[in-house]
């Protein structure tokens, strides 16, 4: 959990450094021969000014290690001994709380190796580094030294025979190409866009209900309103100090703009990477546990301490070192929320503009009260006084973030075919941690910051009806019946068709349908249909609302079964494709990009053809590759039901 102390001043330093950017680290591979067998491969490099390198030998718990991995080593010769490097320096992290090791100025490493094999010309591997200033960046780049002195240069990933074959194979001669248009309704966009913004107000209005954030408007408001002279200019400070507030949990997001602009595909990758979901559910069970009151979420107190002092600056600057003091000190709290609206946000599908929206709506609802409060005074009085329901409101968050942890492990399991958490498992667990929620709402359990039992008042009462409610709801999900849809919740468990029950298919609904394309046109053009390629994927949440909201409508449900070849192609499917199907992709670019599983060739392929990368996308096409009319997108059922029957009637 030490390293999530390091977001806000790795956010803050990308920030400040992304717009001049330039390579902090440059290299150089040398060889120096000791006998017939035995070489030193050296690696050198030059370090920007500021920038540091960490060792290979930093203490585990810090920061990433250089890493440095050889081709063919123990076949065409060995490593003898550790890598020796060069003058490092030794430094305490406060953040890690370890002994960082690392290299400023120049880097040397001597890895000396004994060759095996006679005839050997050249070693060649990749070295991975970590560089840091005020932002790190993680590197890795190809090597090659050359043991007889000719020169050799880095083997670069090439675009081969096969590659190039199985590369025209992926583009489409679309008979109509015309009808690719920007299929993302701009003003459903912009209503996507101001839900999200109401979410992340919704989360930041919770989170001025917690004790963090909650005993601080008072104080803060008196301070503007009773310790200046002027009472307008008192006001007009108040004002400031809520607007840089929001602008504060807004910049939060702009990193991610940057990673949006430099691969479309990225943040799909960073929502269904496996081990990045495994990641965020331990997160979340650390941030439950938290607001359970077993220990604190804080970052180091130093930081509080550095802003508070700032705060004491005069004018604007005072202010702004004030609202950022606010965002530290209130982190145990506002940290779980906002790692939430993070990790829900970063989707293909406009992750980065959703995380601005929801980012600012959170900052917005924290700030409101400040400027509020400021021009009405009076208002205070009505507050109610901080109390033990701020803790209880800390406690159902923290049953709240339990749930959330088992939709990124379910994320994991699907893309990954584990099996671990089937449908009714992932339901089951639910139950308990909702029938959990009940107990301590209706003081049948306790945690460490409750105090003395009271008697239970109106407002804990309903609020423990409803839990009770949303259990009963739940229970018809553990059972294979009609009523197991559970369309409130469509997206957060697992499809229907990933389930304990014996399926007839592992397709939606239990339709038919193909997960190769070329399988489903030859199916097609066999049984005379059209085509419905559907571009989803195993952790997309609109996808399951389409399938469980949508497609089981009985008028949408039957065109789909009767009338349509389904070919479902998953993007984030992350299977590896057999050997002799793995390929090397050039884009226009230049860059060329590995095609190692099945997500990575569908992703491309959607790309490529339909210039789109976010999911759900729906293309109707006959065998022949026309399409028969515009690709959707989510929606709703009208929507798509007319768009299935025009495109049967331009197929007929």
């Amino acid at each position: 959990m030490k390293k999530l102390t390091l977001i806000l001043t790795l956010i803050t330093g990308f920030i400040m450094n992304a717009q001049n950017f330039q390579e902090p680290v440059t290299w150089n591979y040398s060889v120096e021969k000791i006998n017939s067998t035995e070489y030193n491969l050296i690696f050198s490099a030059a370090i920007e000014d500021q920038w540091h390198v960490y060792s290979q030998f930093t203490p585990d718990g810090g920061a990433l290690p250089t890493e440095i991995t050889f081709n063919n080593v123990n076949e065409d010769f060995e490593l003898v001994g550790e890598a020796k490097e060069g003058k490092t320096y030794r430094e305490y992290s406060e953040v890690f709380e370890v002994d960082e090791v690392f290299f400023k100025n120049e880097l040397l490493i001597t890895q000396r190796i004994k060759l095996l094999k006679e005839n050997i010309k050249s070693i060649q591997g990749n070295i991975f580094y970590q560089a840091c200033i005020d932002v790190c960046i993680n590197r890795d780049e190809d090597f090659i030294f050359s043991l007889d002195g000719t020169k050799v240069a880095v083997a670069q990933k090439t675009v081969d025979e096969k590659s190039q074959q199985i590369s025209q194979n992926l583009k489409l001669s679309i008979k109509n190409p015309e009808k690719i248009v920007d299929v993302t309704n701009k003003g459903d966009k912009e209503k996507g866009l101001l839900s999200i913004f109401i979410l992340g107000f919704l989360g930041g209005l919770i989170a001025l209900l917690t004790p963090c954030v909650f005993p601080m408007i008072p104080l803060t408001v008196s301070f503007f309103t009773k310790h200046t002279k002027d009472k307008k200019k008192g006001i007009t400070n108040a004002i400031i100090y809520g607007l840089f507030i929001i602008g504060i949990y807004l910049l939060l997001s702009i990193p991610f703009h940057f990673l949006d602009s430099l691969n479309p595909e990225i943040l799909n990758n960073i929502s269904t990477n496996v081990w990045l979901n495994v990641i965020f559910f331990v997160i979340f069970i650390f941030f439950a546990f938290s607001f359970f009151g077993y220990y604190e979420l804080t970052l180091p107190s130093s930081w509080g301490n550095k802003m508070d002092s700032a705060s004491n600056v005069g004018g604007m600057l005072g202010i702004f070192f004030m609202a950022l003091t606010l965002a530290i000190v209130s982190f145990s709290c506002t940290g779980p929320i906002l790692g939430s609206l993070l990790a829900g946000s970063l989707s293909a599908d406009g992750g980065a503009y959703q995380l601005t929206a929801g980012m600012t709506g959170f900052g917005t609802a924290l700030a409101l009260p400040f400027a509020l409060f400021a021009l009405f005074p009076n208002w205070l009085n009505s507050l109610p006084k901080s109390g033990g329901w701020m803790n209880t409101v800390k406690v159902v968050l923290g049953f709240l973030e339990l749930a959330l942890a088992f939709k990124f492990l379910s994320n994991a399991d699907l893309v990954q075919h584990w099996g671990l958490l089937k449908r009714e498992i992932f339901i089951a667990l639910w139950i308990v941690i909702f029938v959990l929620m009940a107990l301590y709402i209706f003081n049948i359990i306790k945690f460490p910051h409750d105090g003395p039992k009271k008697k239970l008042g109106f407002t804990r009462i309903t609020f423990g009806i409803l839990v009770i409610a949303f259990i009963i709801y739940l229970i018809p999900g553990l059972q294979k019946t009609e009523s197991s849809n559970l369309k409130l919740l469509s997206g957060f468990p697992p499809p229907l068709f990933y389930s304990i029950y014996e399926q007839e298919t592992e397709c939606p609904l239990g339709l038919t349908c193909f997960k190769d394309f070329d399988e489903g046109i030859a199916y097609a053009e066999e049984n005379n249909k059209p085509v419905l390629l559907d571009f989803t994927g195993w952790a997309c949440v609109n996808c399951r609302k389409m399938e469980e909201n949508v497609w089981s409508e009985n008028r949408v449900y039957s065109l789909l079964k009767d009338n349509y070849v389904l070919i479902s192609l998953y993007v984030d499917d992350r299977k590896n494709l057999p050997d002799e199907k793995q390929f090397n992709y050039q884009f226009d670019s230049g860059r060329v990009k590995t095609i190692e599983t099945v997500g990575d060739k569908w992703a491309t392929f959607q790309a490529l053809n339909f210039k789109s990368a976010s999911q759900p996308y729906y293309v109707l096409m006959s065998p022949d590759l026309k399409l028969l009319n515009t690709p959707q997108q989510y929606t709703d059922a009208d929507v798509y039901y007319n768009w299935l029957k025009q495109g049967l009637e331009n197929y007929r």
